[in-house]
């Protein structure tokens, strides 16, 4: 796998303190990325130092595969939401693409138009000022503006803070037509893990400014997805017993238990199938796990935003 990010032990220190601490991050091309953890785990101080903004106090970090000089010449790939969007208020959407584009040296009759369809906003009125705007169509401006120059990754610190849930419909869609459609690839923060849970392809937890765990969607699904845990006297008979009745996706796990991941509405049956062979069953139970539960499981301790 291609990484077009990476951060090696990165670690930031103000005052004495470590606010991030020996930071190994991997962002794939083409993926949305969830940096999970509540309010002051790191999560900015890391975007801020990725997107340049702020440096580190050791480790280091490559973009594209490149460092140092080479990878300072890619930050024009490089699109940064951090914290809330710097618009002018009295301005109107297309006035604030304008002066982005002209700041960028980049011709604005290439991007307004384009970039207010892409996060559907090219109907909102030209004499609008942003100021009058929702905070969702506040958020959805602030990605446009830091679509301005194609980036090939941009980086949004809690674009869905704060917003009602038609504001975070609206965001995640934008950010799910980035991704599918367009191959953007996109690194996102967040405490509101319900949402991150629909919206990425792999997660980094930041716990008191360290990353304590990493994994695709597959391996969180694997994590958290139902299943029905099974524990008899004689486990590969009851395996046994349970395929040849149609159950699929038997298993034993690590504790040698059995997994089953299919059927789970039928786990009375399962029940009743292993005691009338004759087994002893010991234990049987539907696991559901969220990313919420394998959060605090991870970090041991209250989701507190």
């Amino acid at each position: 796998m291609g990484f077009i990010l990476e951060t090696e032990h990165l670690t930031k220190t103000y005052s004495g303190k470590d606010a991030i601490k020996d930071i190994s991050l991997h962002i794939a091309e083409g993926e949305i990325y969830g940096l999970i953890g509540r309010n002051g785990a790191g999560k900015t101080t890391i975007m801020r130092i990725i997107s340049g903004l702020s440096t580190q106090t050791s480790g280091s970090y490559s973009l594209f595969g490149k460092k140092g000089a080479e990878m300072r010449r890619e930050m024009h790939n490089v699109g940064v939401l951090i914290e809330s969007p710097g618009l002018y208020p009295e301005l109107s959407a297309q006035e604030n693409l304008k002066i982005k584009c002209i700041a960028m040296g980049v011709d604005y009759k290439k991007y307004v138009d384009r970039l207010l369809k892409t996060v559907g906003l090219e109907n909102v009125s030209a004499k609008k000022g942003a100021g009058s705007f929702s905070l969702g169509m506040r958020q959805r401006l602030g990605i446009a503006l830091a679509l301005v120059g194609d980036p090939k990754i941009i980086i949004l610190d809690e674009p869905i803070n704060g917003l009602d849930p038609q504001g975070i419909v609206e965001v995640r869609h934008t950010l799910e037509k980035l991704c599918k459609e367009m191959g953007i690839t996109i690194m996102i923060s967040s405490h509101i893990l319900d949402e991150l849970g629909k919206l990425a392809d792999r997660y980094g937890i930041i716990h008191e400014g360290r990353l304590l765990d990493e994994f695709s969607v597959d391996e969180l699904h694997e994590r958290c997805g139902q299943y029905v845990r099974i524990q008899t006297n004689n486990n590969e008979a009851a395996m046994n017993l349970l395929s040849k009745n149609g159950f699929g996706n038997v298993g034993l796990d690590n504790d040698m238990k059995i997994r089953v991941s299919e059927h789970l509405s039928e786990s009375a049956r399962m029940a009743r199938l292993i005691v009338e062979a004759g087994l002893d069953l010991d234990e049987l139970y539907v696991n559901n796990v969220s990313l919420e539960d394998y959060y605090l499981s991870v970090t041991g301790g209250n989701h507190n935003g």
